[in-house]
């Protein structure tokens, strides 16, 4: 339980995101928004490493970095910055539904874990209600936006999964902090040549959803995500995902005034079983 319980305090960490993404590219480029989240990340990362006086991880394990890099340092965010320039929050909140079958199906691939048959079944009925719900309640489909994030739900998968098997001998905050690293030379470069024209004309509400992406999302996230994902299982823990586009999309309504129907609290309750059975065979 241990597992499962430091998973869903990262899922409703997460849950915050694309909301303040949504905010903050109202102001922000998507580069500069992805860059600037990055480096500040990657400050407070390396202050903790220092402090704490963590090892340099081995030169076998700067492949996988490179791949938790690219996969939620850089494509994910990015990804998600384009897409919500094309789409509401509630729109892209949507997609995260997919995100626990990729994250499965790259803890297979990259994880060496072997769910059980029943456990494909109970993850796709409770993918399948987040899209049916998403059918339901009339969201607009945007081609460009649904394909930036497709890809970004595939890129973010990735990236879970090789955190996870990373964590389980480096460490949860240590791998995230190290792939911060990695990726700060390029993401300084992208920052520089994206700076804003003025910083006048920049809103309240952008730096704040510039400080949750950087602070929560990028970083505190990943410390309670990719140690639930290490103790409790890549494919099992990673259902608890099917819950985060329903706090997403309470946080939407809350802070961005975007519509929530009844059917949502429904639906949740349903995901809620899916994600509970799940779990009973995903080991």
């Amino acid at each position: 339980m241990e597992g499962w319980g430091s998973g869903l305090v990262g899922v409703i960490i997460f849950s915050g995101s694309l909301p303040a993404t949504r905010v903050a590219v109202s102001d922000f480029s998507p580069l500069f928004l992805t860059s600037a989240r990055a480096i500040i990340a990657a400050f407070l990362g390396a202050a903790l490493l220092l402090m704490l006086r963590q090892p340099r991880p081995a030169t076998g394990d700067l492949l996988s970095l490179a791949l938790v890099s690219l996969g939620v340092v850089i494509g994910f965010p990015l990804l998600t910055a384009l897409a919500l320039q094309h789409i509401t929050a509630a729109q892209s909140i949507v997609f995260i539904g997919l995100l626990p079958l990729a994250t499965a199906i790259f803890g297979v691939l990259r994880g060496g874990e072997r769910p059980r048959p029943a456990f494909w079944l109970f993850s796709g009925i409770g993918s399948f209600m987040v899209a049916g719900y998403a059918a339901t309640s009339g969201i607009a489909v945007s081609v460009t936006g649904d394909l930036l994030m497709i890809a970004a739900i595939v890129a973010c998968g990735l990236g879970y999964a090789e955190g996870a098997k990373l964590s389980r001998t480096l460490g949860g905050w240590q791998v995230i902090s190290w792939a911060l690293i990695l990726s700060l030379p390029p993401m300084a470069v992208i920052a520089l040549a994206t700076l804003p024209p003025t910083w006048h004309d920049i809103s309240g509400l952008s730096w704040i959803g510039l400080a949750y992406v950087s602070v929560f999302s990028m970083l505190l996230g990943f410390v309670f995500w990719y140690r639930g994902l290490a103790v409790g299982g890549i494919a099992g823990v990673g259902q608890l995902q099917l819950l985060q586009p329903f706090f997403g999309l309470l946080l939407a309504a809350g802070l961005l005034g975007e519509r929530v129907s009844w059917l949502m609290f429904a639906t949740t309750f349903a995901v809620v079983l899916c994600v509970a059975c799940a779990r009973r065979y995903a080991r």
